[in-house]
């Protein structure tokens, strides 16, 4: 190629999922692969789901073109489950359907910021959103990382984060990569503090359906005025076994909408069609589905929590929740690409470096547990257990830690 690119895409780390996985070029493991690289569900989804959509293929009007925001049946199915899992009242025209989460944070993120203005993100941040604020030139401004606290965010720290630059405050809820799930009186306590400073609580609610318990998430929905401070990117691809799908959404006022659609029309123009039907399919006929694969994911997170307890893991959980392990490898000065690889290498588990999700975070590592069965959690945290922690006799950290 002989002509530039943009200095701020060519700045940006490639996505550290392709990343990992091309680790495994040429690779030959020693035992048999456990991916805890990306959170997928393991299970497809319902046969009665897939059969339905079968059948609407068959319809000319699945190939075409809804309106930009989605078809209003959609729209209105969402405002019914809506009413289940949050215990509140949205209007279809605060709604429009995106092309998974990550376009629903692109569509947030380009209607509130112009380059040069500054984003709140609270550390560990899903690696997505400060990759695509850098590309579009707004300044994230980091939150530290607690372990004392699991992950949950510290409102004063936030607090003394904003300056007249700042548009937003982003989390991610439940957390990913912690797991950790941020409980209601503090998601009202960032609501206030956006009130307070004239700008926007973003909350990226992607794992919404997995709290442990079914518990509501948040009762920001049931305050009259939630839509003047308050932006939601949600999901339903882990909800309903759809990620190929791409099913996400933003919630925000009718106005906020307005303004986004300008984006989404040069953008995606809309939610593919057959997404859209799944959508609706999933929220009026599969909430037993959904609640049997929470409790499903709720114990595979005890497994994994007991057997990380065992006595003799070098490897500390510091946060966990759905789908998701938050560890502290032992190698002191190792960053987490270095002990990942070696994971990989040497014990056959793949997983993400703590540095892909902040800046200093090189001290951790990333299991995405919820994407294998239970009966395979023992033998996949064995592994940590065994892995070696010392160097070869006068081998130093350069034998445990070669050049790849």
């Amino acid at each position: 190629m002989k002509f530039p690119v943009s200095q701020l895409i060519s700045r940006v780390h490639p996505p550290p999922i392709s990343e990992v996985k091309g680790w495994l070029t040429g690779l030959e493991p020693p035992l048999p692969l456990v991916d805890l690289c990306q959170a997928v569900p393991d299970y497809p989804p319902p046969t009665e789901l897939t059969d339905h959509l079968a059948e609407l293929t068959r319809d000319p009007l699945t190939s075409r073109y809804t309106p930009d925001e989605g078809l209003p049946e959609v729209r209105q199915a969402v405002c019914a489950g809506y009413r289940t899992l949050y215990g509140a009242e949205i209007d279809p025209g605060q709604v429009c359907l995106t092309i998974g989460a990550s376009q629903a944070f692109w569509l947030a993120m380009v209607t509130l910021c112009r380059a040069g203005d500054e984003v709140v993100v609270q550390l560990p941040a899903y690696f997505d959103h400060p990759m695509a604020l850098q590309i579009l030139g707004i300044r994230c401004v980091y939150a530290p990382f607690d372990e004392a606290s699991r992950g949950v965010p510290n409102v004063g720290a936030i607090a003394g984060l904003i300056t007249e630059r700042t548009r937003a405050i982003l989390l991610v809820t439940p957390s990913n990569p912690t797991g950790a799930v941020i409980p209601p009186e503090t998601v009202r306590e960032l609501h206030r503090l956006a009130r307070r400073r004239n700008i926007a609580l973003v909350l990226d609610e992607t794992y919404n359906s997995f709290i442990t318990g079914g518990l509501r998430p948040h009762d920001l929905f049931e305050d009259p005025r939630w839509d003047e401070h308050f932006v939601q990117i949600a999901s339903f691809g882990k909800t309903f076994a759809l990620t190929g799908y791409r099913a996400g959404m933003l919630v925000a006022s009718q106005e906020f909408i307005g303004h986004a659609l300008k984006a989404q029309d040069t953008m995606a123009v809309c939610q593919p069609r057959i997404t859209q039907h799944a959508v609706k399919f999933g929220l009026e006929r599969l909430d037993g589905w959904v609640a049997r694969n929470r409790a499903m994911m709720e114990r595979r997170h005890e497994v994994f929590k007991a057997e990380f307890a065992r006595p003799g893991n070098p490897f500390r959980l510091a946060a966990s929740g759905p789908f998701f392990g938050w560890v502290r490898h032992p190698f002191v000065g190792a960053t987490g690409r270095e002990v990942a690889r070696r994971l990989v290498r040497e014990a056959g588990v793949l997983l993400l470096p703590g540095e892909a999700f902040g800046p200093g975070l090189e001290g951790y590592l990333r299991l995405a547990f919820g994407n294998i069965k239970e009966d395979a959690i023992p033998e996949a945290v064995a592994r940590f257990r065994e892995f070696p922690t010392d160097s070869p006799a006068d081998g130093g950290r350069d034998a445990l830690f070669p050049s790849p």
